[in-house]
């Protein structure tokens, strides 16, 4: 996948340094995601706009549960 036009974003829980921070990038219905400790060309995941949309809920579900 190309991904030389995406437009990478940091979690807004990523702290004031850098550090290891989840990078995220909207693409043509899809939305890439990555480490960014492993750098600009580390391994990048992909989901479908829904499939996101499911993990943030399953996410957002499982933090209430802790």
């Amino acid at each position: 996948m190309d991904l030389t036009g995406a437009v990478w974003r940091k979690s807004s829980y990523s702290g004031p340094n850098g550090g290891n921070c989840v990078e995220v990038a909207r693409l043509h219905g899809l939305v890439a995601f990555r480490d960014s400790k492993n750098g600009p060309d580390g391994p990048v995941l992909t989901l479908a706009d829904e499939e996101w949309r499911t993990l943030l809920r399953a996410i957002h579900r499982s933090r209430k549960i802790l």
